[in-house]
């Protein structure tokens, strides 16, 4: 057995190492059935043992691989061959709920939806959510700063942690587990860790700062002609709504009509829209947020701002829509298809996708876009298709899509990180100084370059 391993082997039970056939027998991720690559992969069961593990690896100039749900979109968590993984899947507990405080501790492991089901039990309310909820961890939410369908009202990730525990990559155990929602007590450590991919550290247990459950819950699929009447709408509930808006949804015409395909979703309205808008608004008052809700509606049709609707009377129903807005199997069935995170101002999102669509269509008249996102925090997601046998396809189609970013203020990267597939277009996307100064922070706290190594931008070593 090779060295690391053995030494490894010797600090946790005989089924945290996974080695040889069954490591090959899991999937790279989510989006990838292939045999996971790595040296082995590695459970521990506390941070005392995690941080046990990283010592022995730094000690040994081992690199290692974070894995959390696997739901990433960038390959952040692909490992090398002569890599070792660290899975967080075995410190998945709920250690805590407080309902006084409206907090919870809770270990990186744990999958998003159970953290959500065990708070709403509890009469609270976990704000971050998204389409991955049943696969995705809290320790890779935090890691990537994960963003969802809330964002509007509650913010990203970051604004949903109080305090968390992280491991260095030598081993240190770095514990700002703080339960206030004020703490200036100097630097916010927990920021080290948020956003940036485990690369600086490994978290290992999270405070998460709660909601009061709400009482009530509004949604409603909306369909618009005309771009311009998407923001209009958008602002208009806003006011209205008395800051109950939590999602705005939108889905341009040719995403909502592949998806609704015979054999796919039904379609609760006429497929021949523009734009379909999936709203949702969560209050304290039954009665009077309902009123809301369908006097702001019945507006919006008298300002010919929306042109159809369909209100959910049940919440099968509205399950029923959110599956057409994060259910896009459909879309991605032709291979390959590649999936975009952008953000950029909402004034400029209909020119960029017609610039978007307009390059791929003069590269590849037989490509598909389909565009979709979460419009109302600025973000959008782009599947692209482009139905040919070209080759470096991905590259070509990074052009189409990052290329007019820059003249927009754009971002390449919304809620999904770097990994390795952004790579190259994040060094042309920030300064020279703003790089240097990342790279400041991964040299001091792994001059090694053993967490994550290549991953957000190239090693040194």
């Amino acid at each position: 057995m090779n060295g690391i391993l053995e030494t490894i082997s010797a600090l946790v039970d005989e089924h945290a190492v996974i080695t040889g056939k069954a490591l090959r027998d899991r999937a790279s991720s989510y989006w990838n059935s292939s045999p996971m690559p790595g040296l082995a992969l590695v459970r521990p069961s506390s941070t005392e043992q995690l941080a046990a593990i990283m010592k022995a690896c730094h000690e040994a100039n081992q690199a290692v691989v974070v894995h959390g749900g696997l739901t990433g979109c960038v390959e952040g968590a692909i490992a090398a061959d002569n890599e070792i993984i660290i899975s967080l899947e075995r410190m998945n507990a709920i250690e805590e709920i407080d309902p006084i405080g409206q907090t919870a501790v809770v270990q990186a492991g744990a999958i998003l939806q159970q953290v959500q089901e065990a708070v709403d039990n509890e009469g609270l309310y976990l704000a971050l959510d998204l389409g991955a909820r049943g696969s995705c961890t809290i320790g890779g939410n935090v890691a990537t700063n994960a963003g969802g369908i809330n964002v509007i009202r509650y913010g990203m990730m970051r604004d949903q942690v109080l305090g968390l525990e992280a491991v260095l990559a030598d081993g240190t155990i770095i514990s700002s587990m703080n339960k206030m929602l004020k703490n200036n007590e100097g630097y916010d450590l927990k920021q080290l860790f948020l956003g940036t991919e485990g690369t600086l550290g490994i978290v290992t247990r999270i405070v998460l700062r709660l909601h009061p459950k709400t009482r009530s819950r509004n949604c409603a699929m909306l369909a618009i002609n005309d771009f311009a009447s998407v923001p209009g709408v958008l602002n208009y509930l806003q006011a209205h709504l008395g800051g109950t808006l939590c999602a705005y949804e939108v889905m341009w015409g040719n995403y909502f009509q592949a998806v609704t395909e015979p054999g796919w979703h039904r379609a609760p309205m006429g497929r021949d829209y523009n734009f379909y808008v999936l709203v949702e608004a969560n209050g304290a008052d039954p009665d009077t947020n309902t009123q809301q809700f369908m006097h702001a509606l019945e507006s919006l049709f008298e300002s010919a701002d929306i042109v159809d609707a369909v209100v959910p009377k049940s919440d099968t129903e509205r399950r029923t829509l959110w599956n057409i807005r994060e259910d896009f199997d459909a879309i991605i069935q032709p291979q390959p298809t590649f999936l975009y995170d952008v953000s950029l101002p909402i004034k400029f999102m209909e020119d960029y996708v017609a610039r978007v669509k307009g390059g791929l269509a003069k590269r590849w008249p037989n490509s598909l876009c389909y565009v979709l996102g979460h419009l109302g925090d600025g973000n959008l997601h782009l599947f692209i298709t482009p139905n040919t046998q070209d080759e470096n396809l991905h590259a070509q189609a990074d052009e189409e899509v990052y290329g007019p970013l820059q003249d927009f203020g754009g971002s390449i990267s919304a809620e999904h990180g770097i990994g390795t597939e952004k790579k190259t277009w994040l060094q042309r996307n920030r300064s020279p100084a703003e790089l240097s100064l990342m790279k400041t922070l991964k040299q001091a706290l792994d001059p090694k370059c053993l967490l994550n190594r290549g991953k957000i931008f190239d090693s040194p070593h």
